[in-house]
């Protein structure tokens, strides 16, 4: 019990560390550059900030087995605010969801229940393996941030993902 305690402790400090930087690198975003998109099949940074903080909140929904419609509805809010502040203080609102969620599974459940996302009928996932392709996928598009940054040449280093 006490290692998988330990292991939601771990990866959680985890995507609080990708949340705080991940308000970071948004915070850095001059007016101008929300609209910057590297190359035409990439998404726009305005694009790429509404689905990175939207994954806390969106994931959770997949992995509680929601239907499609209903995920894609709540990425669209997402998708329609423009507010650098009120985004990221969803994305922590997100973060908050998903470890009562995680927090509130027994250690057999976070270990062995299987949900199925829309998307994968066939392909059910462990609550504990949903939880760390969550902060992977958090912490790609982050990656991917960082970079259209350094594109654009704002001076960014590894020590705003730390």
């Amino acid at each position: 019990m006490e290692a998988t305690k330990e292991l939601k402790d771990l990866l959680f400090e985890e995507l609080e560390l990708i949340v705080r930087t991940t308000a970071g690198l948004v915070r850095k975003i001059s007016p101008q550059d929300w609209e910057f998109k590297p190359r035409e099949n990439m998404r726009t940074i305005r694009e790429l900030v509404s689905h990175l903080v939207a994954i806390p909140a969106v994931d959770l929904l997949i992995l509680q087995e929601t239907n499609q419609d209903d995920v894609r509805a709540l990425e669209a809010t997402f998708d329609q605010e423009h507010d650098p502040e009120v985004l990221l203080d969803r994305m922590q609102q997100g973060l908050l969801a998903l470890r009562a969620y995680m927090e509130n599974l027994s250690e057999e459940d976070f270990l062995h229940k299987k949900t199925t996302p829309f998307y994968l009928p066939d392909h059910g996932v462990a609550q504990a393996k949903w939880l760390i392709e969550i902060t992977t996928h958090a912490q790609h598009h982050r990656g991917q941030l960082f970079t259209y940054l350094k594109t654009l040449g704002y001076e960014i280093n590894m020590f705003d993902l730390y």
